[in-house]
């Protein structure tokens, strides 16, 4: 199947780069290019594609709004793209709908890999984005690990290997990363994260990372993840 694609940034250059990229593979079709938000929301409506990448800064209409219209609208899911490496966007692009967040300095591999991980369903975020993303949350919170709504007694529901696997989450690894660490195949990871998501009644990978955070699995702050 074909993964239909609407790319949406203001910058001419940027926008049509990431075009190419995108439409050179054999699985996935860049449908339309629009500069800002509006435009994006409008092609989205009348083109149905599967997964928009949306920048964060645009004019008429910001990423951030046109995510939120967007998730709001239908099945398309969202790939937020931008140079800025900040707390505050990813926070409030999570919070709008955004499937994933990716800097703009995203390897060529990984833009495409994360639009077919967006587009199969599941939620994507860089692991540097990721722990920005929990340092944040543990700071306005400005409660210890352990104690934000999730007891570290809630892991018990889950076998040692759920907790590997929630523990790579927490990381920000996809399922192909977490298959090697744990040297099986993707589909097995498939059926853990699923469990794990279940057993914790988690909506989506990145309410697992929270998670991972919350209970204390992995310390905010620790780029190892230990």
């Amino acid at each position: 199947m074909t993964i239909r694609v609407v790319v949406a940034d203001d910058q001419e250059l940027v926008r049509s780069g990431f075009a190419m990229i995108l439409d050179v593979q054999e699985d996935i079709e860049v449908v339309a290019e629009v500069g800002d938000g509006a435009s994006a929301v409008e092609a989205v409506a009348r083109l149905a594609p599967d997964v928009v990448l949306l920048d964060i800064r645009m004019p008429v209409l910001d990423g951030i709004e046109a995510c939120r219209r967007i998730s709001a609208g239908g099945a398309c899911r969202t790939v937020m793209l931008t140079t800025f490496d900040s707390d505050e966007y990813v926070y409030e692009a999570l919070h709008a709908g955004a499937s994933g967040f990716l800097l703009k300095d995203v390897r060529r591999d990984d833009l495409v890999h994360a639009v077919r991980v967006v587009a199969a369903g599941e939620s994507l975020l860089a692991p540097s984005v990721a722990r920005r993303l929990i340092e944040e949350y543990t700071a306005v919170t400005a409660r210890p690990a352990g104690a934000r709504g999730l007891s570290e007694d809630r892991l018990q529901v889950l076998t040692a290997r759920e907790r590997e696997t929630l523990l790579h989450l927490g990381r920000g690894l996809s399922n192909a990363e977490i298959a090697a660490a744990l040297t099986v195949s993707e589909h097995t990871v498939k059926s853990h994260v699923g469990n794990v998501l279940g057993k914790l009644g988690l909506r989506d990978r990145i309410q697992a990372v929270i998670c991972a955070y919350e209970t204390g699995l992995i310390a905010a702050g620790s780029p190892s993840g230990e």
